[in-house]
């Protein structure tokens, strides 16, 4: 250990190695010698919690070229490989122990086999580099909900992101001293060629939730190597449950009701379909847009995010239907933008911008110019469908002043939605939590979107909107779920909407605002200030209630037809859905629990009892 202490002395220079010093872990200086002697680095820098080492990053990813400044102060523009623009579920690998049971369906590999590929990808792959060291809490420091996270990168880019969107956590390391129960990010960008990752077909995203690391390599794409994000849900899945709380892939906002009263909901839905449009909903507040943990506090479901900033998709975003968002990118503020189209003068652009597009710039593919197509022969466009953007919360007009409360929000409703272009109404409400879990998030399905590589409009299964994240069994995921709900005084009530319902033609029946009046009408639900139509499989609105937050809420007439349109029971659909869904929890077999099957055996049994006395297409009139 002497040995590797002035190894890592000689790397760091004295005023990086006392910060470490400081801190007063050997779990964490074993950690980090272990990586350092690996990885091989030229020297290592110490992000305390200082706004000169935040600056010390920031300009940083401006001198190594991964990021370049824009027109607006504060903006910059990072570009990820032309093969590196969305999250690689192949390369995501769970790293697992010879005998271990792991679940099926999740994507794994022998630990040991793992260990030994991805330490020989890492093996010198810092050599000529410098190594950033850098400190985050999930969650906000010294409460409940906190986890302390180190993060080794050799990314100015990842490392400005996390500034962005994490507290800083040196202050809570030093804190906690000598203890062991932190996560863990080792990642390496690789070579460059252009300041992008050369090497990608080499990308590896290892995860061990026994020792709380992940390794990520070959990879700058921030769903890959920004580790406190989806990275870290896994470990955050893994964790919670063995010890009897949730982490979920959801938004919290507060829904402001009659009164001045605040709401609080939690959201679940999968990438690209409408989760954070749903927490930047203008007259409402946000806590977060992405990940919520969730605990049960002395009987009452609290949560909190455990980020401060938003990593969101920027296509189709447009002054009408995302005032908030768009305010603050045309803001003076620290904003990264990624894998846009930027012009001469530093102005960017992306797919839905409004307003006249250019004809050449620069994107993720380097000199861009419309017609341009890859290797394939399949056109540019002037950005990625998953282009992004990365700013803090504190940048947004309605961020909610519980944001950073230890104790969290206590959540009022839960919400699972998802892209269903012929089956769910838009909005309705379950009988109870386990009802609303079995019928509603454990059978979630959606449509792939360009958040995951892979074809696009494939109908998916996604329970909770976490399968991409999971660590844990599906099986056990779902009872963990259940079971928590159990343990409550008053469980949340749970909804689930539909903002993608199409018309026999293909056209979508909502616009993108009617989603706050569905908001609303939750809201009102939630404190019992009004009734529902009991369906027999489910609770939906009644027309006068829709009709008057419509007039109120969008100045807009609420037709009967339109109602109609929307509430109409689609039985048979409904029917095949509950057939798919039973399909693919019985092939998963002992691992489910048996009430999944009985609440889903049932709700099948109200649909065909609709269908035998109501026929294939109820209107909602008729109840």
């Amino acid at each position: 250990m002497a040995i590797e202490s002035e190894m890592l002395r000689g790397k760091c220079g004295r005023a990086n190695y006392n910060k470490l010093l400081e801190i007063k872990n050997s779990y964490l200086m074993e950690f980090i010698s272990k990586f350092v002697n690996i990885l091989n680095p030229e020297s290592v820098f110490v992000c305390g919690d200082s706004e000169k080492d935040f600056d010390y990053i920031r300009e940083k990813a401006i001198k190594d070229g991964e990021e370049i400044k824009l027109r607006v102060p504060g903006h910059t523009v990072h570009f990820d490989g032309i093969n590196d623009q969305a999250r690689d579920k192949k390369a995501t690998k769970f790293l697992v122990p010879e005998g271990i049971e792991f679940g099926r369906g999740l994507n794994t590999i022998n630990k040991a086999e793992g260990l030994k590929e991805v330490t020989d990808i890492m093996s010198d792959i810092m050599k000529n580099r410098e190594l950033l060291i850098l400190f985050f809490t999930l969650g906000p420091a010294n409460s409940p909900f906190t986890i302390s996270s180190v993060q080794l990168t050799d990314s100015s880019y990842v490392a400005h992101s996390e500034i962005i969107l994490y507290r800083s956590g040196y202050g809570e390391f030093r804190r906690i001293g000598n203890n062991n129960d932190f996560f863990k990010f080792v990642h390496s960008e690789g070579e460059l060629e252009n300041s992008v990752s050369k090497n990608v077909p080499g990308r590896r995203i290892y995860i061990d939730t026994d020792e709380n690391i992940v390794y990520s390599m070959n990879t700058q794409y921030g769903g890959n190597t920004i580790g406190l994000k989806k990275p870290a849900m896994r470990l955050g899945i893994s964790k919670a449950a063995r010890e009897g709380w949730l982490t979920e892939h959801m938004f919290i906002s507060g829904i402001h009701g009659p009164g001045n009263r605040i709401t609080y909901f939690a959201g679940a839905f999968p990438s690209m379909c409408g989760k954070t449009s749903t927490a930047m909903i203008k007259g409402e507040t946000i806590i977060g847009d992405d990940i919520a943990h969730v605990r049960n506090l002395n009987g009452d479901v609290r949560a909190v995010n455990v980020e401060i900033g938003v990593f969101g998709i920027i296509k189709d975003i447009n002054p009408e239907d995302d005032p908030i968002i768009w305010e603050a990118l045309h803001s003076e503020n620290e904003t990264i933008f990624s894998n846009v189209l930027i012009d001469k003068k530093g102005e960017v652009y992306w797919i839905g911008k409004p307003g006249k597009q250019p004809e050449k710039g620069i994107n993720y593919s380097d000199e861009w110019y419309r017609g341009k197509v890859d290797d394939n022969g399949n056109e540019i466009k002037l950005s990625h469908k998953n282009a992004r953007f990365t700013t803090g919360l504190k940048n947004l007009e309605n961020i909610d002043s519980e944001y950073d409360n230890p104790q969290g929000v206590l959540l009022g409703g839960i919400i699972y939605g998802g892209r269903d272009s012929d089956t769910l109404v838009p909005v309705q409400e379950a009988y109870g939590w386990e009802h609303g879990i079995v019928t509603m998030g454990a059978s979630i399905e959606s449509e792939t979107t360009a958040a995951t590589l892979g074809r696009t409009g494939i109908r998916t299964f996604n329970p909770m909107s976490n399968i991409d994240f999971l660590s844990i069994p599906i099986g056990r995921y779902v009872d963990i779920n259940i079971k928590f709900g159990q343990s409550l005084k008053n469980p949340p009530k749970i909804f689930a909407v539909n903002y993608f319902l199409k018309d026999k033609d293909g056209k979508y029946l909502n616009s993108k605002l009617d989603k706050m009046i569905w908001l609303k009408w939750m809201e009102l639900r939630v404190n019992g200030d009004v009734e529902a139509i009991d369906t027999g499989v489910g609770l939906i609105p009644l027309y006068e209630d829709l009709k008057a937050l419509f007039k109120d809420l969008l100045g807009r007439e609420y037709l009967r037809e339109d109602y109609i349109k929307h509430f109409t029971i689609r039985v048979q659909e409904n029917l095949s859905k509950i057939d798919r869904i039973l399909k693919i929890y019985n092939e998963l077999g002992s691992e489910v629990p048996d009430i999944l099957f009985k609440i889903l055996g049932e709700q099948k049994k109200r649909f065909e009892d609709l269908k035998r006395k109501k026929g294939e297409y109820i209107s909602p009139f008729s109840f």
